[in-house]
């Protein structure tokens, strides 16, 4: 009975440390979502804003650039991806 009561307190623990690892494994994920979000609109806007003349300021490239590492180590999609390969070739004004 002593072994049956140690086991029983032995899953409720595991059971209890499981829910509290998958609460903070969704909060990550929605953190994560949220950051390629925001990377994502920052780079779209720099994108729209300059795809007229198709030539951006030497740190507004750094800063794309920066991003999309980022967006692409967060698992972001190959939209971006695409926008990225025009990106680079603009012209950069200093």
């Amino acid at each position: 009975m002593e072994q049956l009561m140690q086991l029983a307190s032995a899953i409720t623990g595991v059971a209890a440390a499981g829910a509290v690892v998958w609460g903070v494994l969704r909060r990550v994920k929605r953190i994560t979502e949220g950051a390629k979000c925001q990377l994502r609109s920052d780079m779209l806007r720099t994108y729209y804003h300059h795809s007229a003349e198709k030539r951006l300021r030497q740190y507004e490239k750094e800063n794309f650039v920066l991003c999309y590492q980022a967006y692409r180590a967060l698992g972001g999609n190959s939209f971006i991806q695409q926008v990225y390969e025009e990106v680079k070739d603009w012209e950069v004004i200093t």
